[in-house]
């Protein structure tokens, strides 16, 4: 199986969502070990915005591209390649300003591709990845699930992914990390064994 794993927190080793989200494939590698890995890192390696030169380069036929554009086309069809290539993904989506990171949004644009992910159709939209696993590694400094102010970011998820066909999602959550030593150390500790003894309990 292939396994692709994102990362957006600007925080590097510091983060909680990029630890979980390492034990998250590390458990994974480790019930599957024959699973292949394909990471990217969305903070390091930035994708570039959403922008008008995104579609120009994607209306525009290869041999006609410029640098920028070529550089735009070959962004786009990476990241999508790598997604619909992959049987599983893993997403570290920490919580900024009650949604995902600017990094993973940027992401999301450029596999949210009409006739690649999901279509229109007659009777509306019909997503074209359902065959996919996703586990969201979700983290917060506060505590919002199920309030309005998580909206914007579990919740985006859920639709966004929906709308693209995937239904099996699963949560690892790590919340009110910012609420002291003690709410901290045990969300992280919850997080772990809910990784270990819920996700892969039957291997």
């Amino acid at each position: 199986m292939k396994l692709l794993h994102i990362d957006s927190s600007i925080l590097g080793d510091n983060s909680a969502s990029r630890q979980l989200s390492r034990s998250v494939v590390e458990a994974w590698q480790a019930a599957e070990p024959q699973a292949v890995v394909t990471y990217r890192d969305l903070a390091s390696d930035a994708i570039s915005h959403f922008s008008a030169n995104t579609l120009i380069a994607a209306g525009t036929t290869a041999e006609l591209r410029d640098a920028a554009q070529q550089h735009e086309a070959e962004l786009s069809a990476q990241a999508l390649a790598e997604f619909l290539a992959a049987d599983a993904v893993v997403i570290a989506a920490p919580m900024y300003n009650f949604t995902i990171p600017t990094q993973l949004k940027a992401w999301i644009d450029r596999i949210a591709v009409a006739g690649q992910t999901f279509r229109y159709t007659e009777a509306g939209p019909e997503g074209l990845c359902g065959n996919k696993k996703v586990v969201v590694v979700s983290t917060s400094g506060g505590l919002h699930v199920g309030q309005a102010t998580g909206v914007g970011h579990e919740e985006y998820l859920k639709v966004m992914l929906g709308f693209m066909g995937i239904t099996d999602i699963e949560f690892v959550r790590a919340h009110g990390l910012a609420y002291g030593d003690e709410v901290r150390v045990k969300a992280m500790s919850d997080a772990r064994a809910q990784i270990s003894e819920q996700l892969f309990a039957a291997a």
